[in-house]
């Protein structure tokens, strides 16, 4: 019998540490709904221009 309270009161002792780290864990997975609930503000960067640049090296590298 004392085994067993001995067994309970350390477990009732680590349950709070150890909720303590599955709520730290599980923090990120439970804000990503709230995060993309929000779509107005999405920042998009600009269209990158077209340089012509690949056509030259392509022109360039070729072996005659």
């Amino acid at each position: 019998m004392n085994r067993t309270v001995a067994h309970i009161a350390n477990l009732l002792r680590l349950l709070p540490r150890a909720l303590l780290i599955l709520l730290v864990l599980a923090a990120p997975a439970l804000a990503v709904p709230q995060l993309r609930a929000d779509n107005g503000s999405t920042i998009e960067a600009p269209a990158a221009r077209k340089g012509g640049v690949g056509f030259v090296l392509l022109v360039s590298l070729q072996r005659s």
